[in-house]
């Protein structure tokens, strides 16, 4: 059954790999994170649905048990935060090359290096430029929500499967460690070895079973054997800016300006659309959801109507790169950020947009 709980933004999320039918867990603590194995580990899935949960001894173990499991058929996940997923990385271009589904989750903080266990933001580039080596991309979901944590759990399986190919939940510090409530979806059954047979059978693992041999592998030395592969890898990634692009658009229908904000700075950018508009500037919010694929063709619409765009981030500016290639010069684009673990506030995201757009001249 649903239900209503107050829970943390990971505690949810934890929550939500359960009642998604889950197979397996692979995971190693790392802060802002470690909620989502230590909920698992309490709650003991495996006596409530048979999802197997382990602490690897490392993120590159983590990855890679992943990878198998995923080979299988199976519903398997991990999670960690900016430098975990740095080396894990290797392990996702495998998957990718490889064509598994699986789902990654990234509970960013500041950087480089070990940084500060704070929010950050700064994670994009790795998220939505591959990240790891070869030609590949990560479906990329973005909650603003500790609901939203939960619910793209499942949606995140779905997709996943529906592409064979690995997806990333691209979260923060901020969304991970607030509790608000959250309503939790109704408990999915695991998928019984026959059923991944019946549905799978020709890629996953299972077992011979009277069928010929099934070789699970990113590998091929043949040149124009692996170029095929990689072309087939685009045209999934184009089929998924044709089919789950997913965007939200608050107040733009006479808005003179626009914020572009994803995550948790799209909750302070909304506030601060309050903010203007009570000072009788027209702002408007352009959320994307889905990192990749982006919201190119609905920025661009949106270039021909407002007089210039900030792209609102706790990073120094990585997403602000997309959205100038997406409006393709036809508005003036500015970044506004923080960053280390700073946080902007709704005042200072305002004061940003004037100073930056509105009285600058340019537009």
């Amino acid at each position: 059954m649903s239900e209503l709980r107050l829970m943390k933004g990971n505690e949810a999320l934890a929550e939500a790999a359960i009642r998604a039918g889950a197979d397996a867990y692979f995971g190693y603590p790392i802060t802002p994170q470690s909620e989502v194995i230590e909920y698992l580990m309490t709650e003991r899935p495996e006596e409530r649905t048979g999802m197997v949960v382990l602490q690897a001894e490392s993120e590159v173990a983590a990855i890679n048990m992943v990878y198998g499991a995923a080979s299988t058929g199976k519903r398997a996940m991990t999670s960690s935060s900016s430098p975990g997923v740095s080396l894990k990385l290797e392990g996702v271009s495998y998957l990718a090359g490889a064509e598994l589904p699986a789902v990654i989750v990234n509970v960013m903080r500041g950087g480089p290096g070990l940084g500060t266990i704070q929010p950050s933001q700064a994670d994009y580039f790795q998220a939505v430029k591959g990240g790891g080596h070869g030609d590949y991309k990560l479906y990329v979901l973005a909650p603003a929500s500790v609901q939203e944590m939960s619910d793209f759990v499942s949606d995140a399986f779905d997709i996943a499967f529906k592409y064979r190919a690995p997806v990333l939940i691209l979260s923060d510090g901020l969304i991970g460690q607030m509790m608000e409530k959250v309503v939790l979806k109704d408990q999915k059954d695991r998928m019984p070895d026959e059923e991944i047979i019946k549905r799978y059978g020709s890629w996953a693992t299972t077992g011979k079973k009277g069928r010929e041999r099934n070789i699970v592998t990113s590998l091929d030395l043949i040149p124009e054997k692996m170029e095929a592969r990689v072309h087939r890898l685009m045209k999934k990634y184009e089929q998924m800016e044709r089919e789950d692009l997913r965007y939200e658009m608050i107040q733009c229908e006479d808005a003179e300006y626009l914020f572009v904000a994803y995550g948790s700075s799209s909750r302070i950018a909304q506030k601060a659309v309050q903010l203007a508009r009570e000072k009788g500037i027209k702002v408007g919010l352009l959320r994307p959801i889905t990192l990749f694929p982006f919201p190119k063709q609905q920025l661009l619409v949106l270039a021909h109507q407002v007089k210039g765009i900030l792209s609102v981030e706790l990073s120094t500016g990585q997403m602000v790169e997309d959205v100038r290639l997406a409006v393709k010069g036809r508005v003036p684009v500015k970044h506004y950020g923080r960053t280390g673990g700073s946080i902007h506030t709704p005042e200072e995201v305002l004061e940003a947009l004037e100073q930056k757009i509105i009285s600058d001249g340019s537009n």
